[in-house]
């Protein structure tokens, strides 16, 4: 391997997320930011959103006319 080329690892990287947790994990940057993680995504908190597909569809129709 060649000396110099690869990045450092930072092995106590703190990765925050928009909802307030953090945790630490290795890394190549010192910290992370995400928007989901563990505690807050629908996936693990059994909470659903719900996505109104019908009305973007219609505001997409309305927008170029289409039938």
């Amino acid at each position: 391997m060649k000396q110099g080329i690869h990045p450092k690892y930072y092995p106590e990287a703190r990765v925050m997320c928009s909802c307030g947790n953090s945790y630490t994990t290795g890394s190549t940057k010192q910290q992370l930011r995400v928007e989901l993680c563990n505690v807050c995504h629908p996936f693990f908190t059994g909470e659903q959103r719900i996505v109104d597909t019908e009305g973007r569809v219609d505001r997409m129709k309305r927008k170029y006319k289409l039938q």
